[in-house]
């Protein structure tokens, strides 16, 4: 595989900002260029657009692949990049990456405890965080499952205020969960 074909396999993947096709590497019969103020040029063959980068002392990066014509742009590669990375470091930073906490109980909890649990699931959902609520049973307490769901419900009618059941309470093997999440 020839470095051509690994740099349109990456950048089709959207695997790297830096494997972009600049100079003698871009092959196409016609691009759009856009000039080094983000004006339009035109279409234009791919070896005027490079004259016109080597007039300018400067790049021609291939900015958009897959449109028809490729666009291609008049530009410092080294700056070009600079700029890309700085772009999606702050759409990084920007970005809110929520987590799922759990909480456990058992079908034999005590108010007290359950007021616990509750004010931990509150801490969670105010930082923006789901919360998975799982009623454990063990041993006899699976022959009572149905009567224990009045626990869930009441976990979430005591968050009711900040929080909406994302979804239901459901039976899975030998527990039963519910998620909760933050009221918009």
């Amino acid at each position: 595989m020839d470095s051509y074909a690994i740099h349109f396999y990456f950048l089709m993947e959207g695997k790297a900002i830096s494997e972009l096709f600049i100079n003698e590497q871009i092959r196409d019969r016609e691009v759009r260029v856009i000039g080094e103020n983000g004006e339009q040029l035109g279409i234009m063959s791919a070896r005027e657009a490079m004259a016109l980068a080597e007039e300018a002392g400067v790049d021609l990066i291939k900015i958009a692949p897959t449109a028809k014509p490729p666009v291609c742009k008049i530009a410092d590669y080294g700056k070009y990049r600079y700029e890309q990375a700085r772009r999606e470091k702050e759409a990084r930073k920007k970005q809110k990456v929520i987590e799922i906490k759990e909480i456990r109980l058992s079908p034999n909890i005590d108010t007290n405890d359950l007021n616990t649990k509750v004010s931990a699931a509150r801490k969670f959902l105010s930082k923006g965080d789901k919360v998975k609520v799982t009623l454990r049973f063990r041993g006899r307490e699976m022959a009572h499952m149905n009567s224990s769901k009045h626990i869930l419900d009441d976990f979430a009618e005591s968050l009711t205020d900040i929080a909406v059941v994302e979804k239901a309470p459901k039976v899975e093997g030998r527990s039963m969960t519910m998620f909760l999440t933050e009221k918009r």
